[in-house]
């Protein structure tokens, strides 16, 4: 694992955090606010750092129906909950806001993150209609705004959409590396909480070398082994919930038995 911030640990657990309807959406609690907000991520924090994950990732999956440009509502609660969190965070973190890089390399500068997710490249059909990100724009934000050490993850097939490319999704995820300058690319599975598609992780795991790579959806404590033979690490928010369910908050006891067995692993 090439990023400083991890410490030299090998096989990484990045644990979402994931942040409630922020202002402006439908599912937003105008009576519990911003205040809410962050009450109910920072319990979730203390149980992800109780069960040893080796950072966290805060996204506002809850912002559904998903946009592709964040309001700037959006961004300012964002950045005012990850800001009032921070102290009590004791591992790196990361921020995605879905699905606009650009918002999210924004939240990332000025909250201090270590990382960004985002889909940064490529063209997809999706539920939220023609789906073209601006890789190039974020880039360039990351670089004005002085934070060229918070790394871009590239999460290389969009869930919620079919990718437009025709390319092999290896192909992708080299060239993703090669021309748009990705820090590690990430593979999702069809959906949020589900399974990434083992042949479309072993074919970017040998296609790039020079990149970490990490399952971005569906990895659970009996699918663990297998998929960390195959990366450098994943990212895990549906699995750490009360009964595995995406939106209900998190379960410490799951935490720490997934961690145990991922101590075993590594």
């Amino acid at each position: 694992m090439p990023f400083d911030f991890f410490g030299g640990k090998k096989k990484v657990v990045i644990a979402m955090a994931h942040i409630g309807a922020l202002p402006g959406t439908p599912l937003y609690d105008a009576d519990g606010g911003v205040d809410k907000l962050i009450a109910g991520v920072l319990e979730d924090i203390e149980n992800l750092q109780a069960g040893g994950v080796d950072a966290v990732m805060f996204g506002n999956e809850n912002d559904r129906p998903y946009a592709f440009k964040a309001p700037p509502e959006g961004v300012a609660a964002m950045t005012a909950v990850v800001q009032a969190v921070k102290p009590r965070l004791k591992i790196p973190f990361g921020v995605d806001y879905l699905w606009d890089p650009i918002a999210s390399v924004a939240i990332g500068a000025a909250t201090g993150a270590s990382f960004v997710r985002e889909i940064f490249t490529g063209l997809f059909a999706s539920d939220m209609g023609l789906w073209q990100p601006d890789c190039a724009g974020a880039a360039r934000l990351r670089r004005h705004l002085g934070r060229d050490d918070m790394k871009l993850l590239f999460n290389i097939n969009a869930e919620f959409a079919h990718s437009l490319d025709q390319r092999p999704i290896e192909l992708r995820a080299r060239s993703a590396v090669f021309s748009s300058l990705a820090d590690a690319i990430l593979v999702s599975g069809p959906i949020t909480g589900e399974p990434v598609d083992r042949s479309d992780l072993r074919g970017v795991r040998e296609a790039v070398q020079t990149a970490p790579v990490f399952a971005n959806t569906g990895v659970n404590i009996d699918n663990v082994r297998e998929i960390m033979g195959l990366t450098d690490g994943v990212v895990i928010g549906t699995h750490f919930k009360v009964d595995g369910q995406t939106w209900n908050p998190v379960d410490g006891a799951r935490v720490r038995r997934f961690m145990d067995a991922v101590v075993k692993l590594r």
